[in-house]
């Protein structure tokens, strides 16, 4: 007797649908590939045909040059060799997608990476019924719960309005992260100028042709150091501590993302204002989600594993580890 989803193989560089003879978030080259979204743990360059939903395509184009590509929306059902294909939205970041395997009764879920907040710059997440989902772990601990995102982001507004005569220098990452902080302020009521470290300028600029309003933004190359002051600065972590930031004014640093939970990152990215804003589901998100679906059988990857695996098994449900490489922390 046949197993369940035998037919999806997990290799360690990623998923292979041997009836579609086609990849999915492949960490090597393959001829044919299914892209989740455009972070570089998931995507890459060097891959023969991709399909991805139309914003996943103009991103990767964006970072990896010329791509063959085939765009899928949201809700268009491809097929390929013997299996039905669909994209479903994850709320991860702009074009994100679940991929959607429909093969001879069964049906598979790769989730990607994914959130339930809602996020002004992407499609929500959408629970899809299935008989196998596989799910990311990235926060998959029970210490790791979220604040709200409006709590966080006041928490940004509030020490930007205490100091005038300084800057709040938020190291956010560049695809997904950056743009939806920038959003968040902007739902909060700030309309004033937000500056950019030249690293971000160009995925911020691609999601506004891509429909996602930014409001005003400035180069920090192009201003005085005067006029920044009192004002929100973004760029990627790596500049947080970096001679660049010296061209602002008394910057107080802080950082957007779920690993901010952890005081001790805090402390050794020298972060005054920790903002716990992730992109990925925490642990009741996760566990909620699960019960949501119910899955005949959950496969887990990348992250904390061994403890989300363990919450299945004791509420009877099948789950498995996989053990695939390359995936990491870009879009925490």
């Amino acid at each position: 007797m046949a197993k369940l989803g035998d037919w999806i193989q997990p290799h360690k560089h990623g998923i292979y649908v041997a009836p579609a003879d086609v990849w999915v978030d492949p960490s090597e080259p393959e001829a044919r590939a299914l892209v989740t979204h455009g972070h570089a743990d998931h995507a890459r360059g060097g891959h023969g045909t991709v399909w991805a939903t139309p914003e996943t395509l103009a991103i990767m184009e964006a970072r990896y040059g010329p791509q063959t590509g085939i765009a899928v929306g949201y809700g268009e059902t491809i097929r390929l060799g013997e299996v039905d294909v669909s994209f479903v939205p994850a709320g991860h970041v702009l074009g994100s997608a679940q991929i959607v395997l429909d093969y001879r009764g069964e049906r598979v879920v790769v989730s990607g990476d994914y959130k339930r907040r809602a996020d002004p710059t992407c499609a929500p997440f959408e629970p899809v019924k299935c008989d196998v989902f596989v799910t990311e772990a990235t926060f998959a601990l029970p210490v790791f719960r979220h604040p709200e995102t409006g709590d966080e982001i006041d928490k940004l507004i509030a020490r930007l309005h205490a100091n005038p005569t300084r800057c709040v220098l938020v190291g956010a990452y560049a695809l997904g992260k950056a743009q939806r902080v920038i959003a968040e302020l902007r739902v909060r009521g700030h309309e004033a100028p937000i500056y950019l470290h030249g690293a971000l300028a160009r995925l911020c600029t691609l999601y506004e042709e891509l429909g996602v309003d930014l409001g005003e933004l400035r180069m920090v190359a192009d201003t005085p150091k005067a006029e920044i002051a009192g004002h929100v600065v973004m760029c990627p972590p790596g500049a947080l501590n970096d001679r660049w930031s010296r061209r602002l004014p008394e910057p107080i640093t802080a950082m957007a993302s779920g690993w901010m939970r952890v005081r001790q990152r805090a402390r050794q990215k020298n972060v005054e204002l920790p903002l716990i804003l992730s992109d990925h589901a925490d642990w009741d998100e996760l566990t909620q989600t699960l019960t949501e679906i119910a899955p005949r059988e959950v496969w887990v990857t990348h992250g904390r594993e061994e403890a989300l695996v363990h919450w299945c098994e004791t509420r009877q449900m099948k789950a498995r580890a996989l053990a695939l490489v390359g995936f990491e922390d870009e879009d925490d």
